[in-house]
């Protein structure tokens, strides 16, 4: 894999971001596989395509990509407020390449399953001013520091290349916790970052019940916090995320 861009991509371009965004995409379509399947290549969907940038022939997958100099951050710029929202709760969104490059080389490569997007981690951003051309307009920001490690699936760490085997296995683990329920989705991806929280391997119930009053101010619609949580644990276990070693204790998986 050539982690390098190609500069003489972008020779025609005249704005930084056009020249990434060009020189980018067609890194991804000549050094990367598919991290879903494992099919070798994939291909840059057409011209003004609306949200992908990517796509899987083999498994019909379709792939974003957001690309940042340095350091990813907290958060990341990404497009529309309410297109995003609908393309969460209707499921439709591709997943999320990020890809962090410096000296136009690329460093890091992140795939986030489309599976870990709920409302809680887009964040509205303040409408355009009326002097702007786009007056009114609204955008949003992508709370990555949000997202569970789990979601984070490394393809390059670091300016090396992680073998397509180890992508594959962490995707298809991943791939465990999908829900098209956009709600039951909110509730074990929350329930998920608190067990990440916890700083020990091995956790009790009271642990996790510290985070009722958390969980239960972003879910106010549910009265019975403990015995949402004590389900979504059974979940993250049936699913190999965590194992119960006695009444009332548990233990993470990696």
């Amino acid at each position: 894999m050539n982690l390098q861009f190609d500069e003489s991509l972008a020779a025609n371009y005249k704005s930084t971001a056009q020249k990434i965004r060009v020189m980018s995409e067609v890194w991804l379509t000549q050094n990367l596989f598919c991290p879903c399947c494992g099919n070798i290549r994939v291909e840059k969907m057409p011209n003004n395509s609306p949200v992908a940038d990517v796509y899987c022939e083999n498994c019909g997958e379709t792939f974003e990509l957001k690309s940042k100099r340095n350091h990813i951050g907290a958060k990341i710029l990404d497009g529309a407020y309410h297109t995003m929202i609908e393309r969460i709760t209707s499921n439709v969104n591709p997943q999320l390449f990020v890809m962090q490059y410096s000296n136009l080389s690329v460093t890091d490569l992140t795939l986030v399953p489309k599976f870990f997007f709920t409302p809680d981690v887009i964040e509205k951003r303040k409408p355009l001013p009326p002097t702007a051309r786009r007056r009114g307009w609204v955008g949003c920001n992508i709370l990555y520091e949000k997202i569970p490690a789990q979601g984070k699936i490394a393809v390059i760490r670091g300016g090396t290349e992680v073998a397509v085997a180890e992508v594959l296995r962490s995707y298809d683990k991943a791939k465990k916790l999908q829900t098209n329920n956009i709600n039951l989705r909110g509730w074990l991806l929350d329930v998920l970052k608190c067990v990440n929280e916890i700083g020990t391997e091995i956790f009790t119930s009271q642990d996790i019940y510290k985070y009722a009053g958390i969980l239960g101010a972003k879910h106010e619609q549910n009265r019975h916090v403990e015995a949402k949580i004590r389900q979504q644990l059974q979940f993250l276990r049936d699913k190999g995320f965590i194992e119960f070693v006695s009444r009332g204790v548990y233990r993470k998986v990696v």
